[in-house]
Formats: structure tokens, sequence, C-alpha cells
């Protein structure tokens, strides 16, 4: 029996809006994904251990509340300090067009606004884990 990905969907920060978060949690499972939902206002330190611990193949993180140039950062040097470097990252919510560049620079595979079909994330975790 093949191990599926395991995904660790995050709402970091103080935004307490879950609904996006909570649909991809649901189609990442329907497409036979293990998720793990962290629920809403994980700290970085949190979100990272929590990928430590459950040993997951990527990170999903859902910000609508404009603190993602603060937040993603700090995510992403707590998960290189636990030597999950190498773990995809996505980023889904309220993301200004001209923030992406920054962020896919500072390390985030991929970026998904409002309203991306969730075929196309599913899509894009299985080429991106090679699944």
């Amino acid at each position: 029996m093949e191990r599926k990905i395991r995904v660790l969907i995050a709402k970091p920060g103080l935004d307490g809006h879950d609904r996006g978060a909570k649909v991809v949690a649901r189609a990442l499972r329907d497409a036979g994904m293990e998720v793990i939902y962290t629920g809403l206002r994980q700290t970085p330190v949190m979100v990272a251990e929590a990928a430590l611990q459950e040993d997951v193949d990527v990170v999903g993180l859902s910000i609508l509340s404009g603190a993602h140039m603060a937040l993603v950062p700090r995510i992403l040097d707590e998960l290189r300090q636990r030597g999950l470097g190498a773990v995809p990252v996505f980023v889904g919510g309220i993301i200004p067009a001209d923030d992406v560049p920054a962020l896919k620079e500072l390390g985030v595979t991929e970026v998904f606004g409002p309203g991306t079909n969730t075929q196309t994330i599913v899509s894009f975790i299985h080429q991106t884990i090679g699944a």
C-alpha cells in the first residue's frame, strides 16, 4: 500500500476566517491525501512544530489578514531550523500580485489567490511531490 501524501494546512496569525482553508483541506482529503489542519491563530513556531511532529510532505498556509510578508518569512525560517527547509510551502488567501515574486524568492513554492479551483491545488501538490 502506497503512503498517502501528508499535508499540513495552517492559519497563522490573528486571521479568524478559515472557510477557505477548510475547503482546501476537504478537497485534498477527497483527493486521497492525509490532511492535518492546525486551526486558527497559529504562531510560526506552532506551524513549524506541527509540520515536524506530523512528518508532512507539504505545508499550506492560509492568510487573509495581510500579514503574509511578516508571517511567511518567519514560518520558513522556523521550518529551516527544524531541518524542513526542503518541504514545499504554498500560500493561499489575499496576496497582492506584487508580493508573489517576493514570497517565491523567500522559498514559497506557489501562491494561490481567491477563487482558485481546488483541483489546481491538488494537481500542484501531486506534481510537486511527484506522486
